[in-house]
């Protein structure tokens, strides 16, 4: 196979989560204090949601989503619905692996609060977690946009990484890759019965696999006898078992960012060089919505090694501030990128490396229900930014 996967991920794309608007996070906000009902909050959801697409319409976005309105944070949906995951309100300082980019970024902020999930018991999925979401979406568009909407995921290893030697219980798990071959059994179910109601564009989010870019975890991690290499070894195979049997026409992509926490705060920085030969070579998705926005996350350079036949989607555009990026600047970039992968491994035509590219903003405007630091109207000047770049660089097919 050497032609890349394309349409989906279409030229101008975005990553999933938009700005939400306020009636939404008030009556969300009442839902949760018991002075809203699910029925109000549902009706204040689907009349956002349809607002939202046809926000995405009118800027030339194809790949819709549903801007992540019915969710608190980018990664719910998974371990929150899975059999077997035990629930913690405030989770115990020990219990968090210091390393970790974010988990470091709390302890300095002294944050206190956070909630999370580890695992108790055999983990099996008993319910769906993004039937619903794409159902709702699927029923407020048009049947030629079905195969395009796009479900974004959270990625297998969420809690793992955070947690380490306390991500599950020893008498229940002898290992990571028993306790992640359960996952994968549960990602395969939910991935199949996503396809089998219309979902033909997945998008895993996964900041953690860029932390492995980080020189500050990387050393954390080998200061306390961890081997990096293998656990990021573990991660891979655990996406492919998740994949595994998946319809050759359904369009599985992977986001990697370094944090999008409120108002846009990061937790990481580093080039994705560390890692691109494993996760463009050894990942077996169709396509890599990158980070790249700022000089956190390097240069081009890694693209290189970008196979013939899998697509990059650039995240040239900021999501985290509300100044416009020029339009010719946008552009020398994606043209620059195209080069660097031209004259990578294996070589190729310049004509064939750009259509291989994709443009986006570098991350969701939301992957916190409060979103970043900038306005609806922002929001949609961005995305009519990214659908007027692609459409000058890929007039025919943007």
């Amino acid at each position: 196979m050497s032609s890349p996967v394309l349409f989906p991920p279409y030229r101008a794309e975005h990553l999933g989560s938009l700005k939400r608007p306020a009636e939404l996070l008030q009556t969300r906000a009442a839902f949760e204090k018991g002075e809203a009902t699910r029925d109000e909050l549902t009706a204040v959801e689907d009349k956002a949601v349809k607002a939202i697409i046809e926000v995405q319409r009118a800027t030339g976005i194809k790949s819709i989503t549903d801007g992540e309105f019915r969710r608190h944070m980018f990664f719910d949906g998974v371990f929150d619905n899975l059999e077997g995951m035990k629930y913690i309100k405030e989770v115990p300082r020990h219990m968090l692996m210091a390393y970790v980019p974010d988990v470091a970024a709390f302890i300095k902020l002294d944050f206190h609060g956070g909630d999370t999930y580890i695992c108790e018991s055999k983990l099996k999925r008993t319910k769906p977690f993004y039937k619903a979401q794409f159902e709702a979406l699927k029923a407020l568009t048009k049947p030629e946009e079905h195969k395009s909407l796009k479900i974004t995921m959270c990625s297998p290893e969420w809690y793992h990484l955070r947690h380490g030697e306390y991500a599950y219980n020893k008498e229940v798990y002898k290992n990571d890759d028993e306790y992640f071959a359960d996952i994968a059994i549960a990602y395969q179910q939910e991935i199949a019965e996503l396809y089998s109601i219309g979902c033909r564009n997945i998008q895993f989010d996964d900041p953690l696999l860029a932390y492995f870019c980080a020189t500050s975890m990387l050393e954390g991690m080998e200061k306390k006898g961890i081997d990096h290499e293998a656990l990021l070894d573990t991660y891979i195979r655990t996406y492919n078992k998740c994949l595994e049997g998946r319809p050759s026409d359904l369009v599985v992509g992977l986001h990697l960012c370094r944090g999008n926490f409120k108002n846009g705060m990061h937790f990481s920085e580093g080039g994705y060089d560390r890692i691109a030969i494993k996760l463009f070579n050894e990942i077996n998705v169709d396509c890599y919505y990158l980070e790249y926005d700022t000089d956190r996350a390097g240069t081009f350079e890694p693209l290189k090694y970008l196979p013939k036949h899998k697509t990059v989607v650039l995240g040239l555009v900021s999501s985290k501030v509300p100044k416009l990026e020029d339009p010719e600047e946008l552009k020398a970039r994606i043209i620059q990128a195209a080069r660097v992968i031209a004259d990578g491994t294996p070589k190729r035509s310049f004509e064939e490396a750009l259509n291989q590219l994709t443009i986006s903003p570098q991350c969701g405007f939301a992957s916190h229900s409060e979103g970043n630091a900038i306005s609806e109207e922002v929001v949609k000047e961005k995305l009519a930014l990214v659908a007027a770049t692609a459409k000058s660089i890929w007039p025919n097919d943007a």
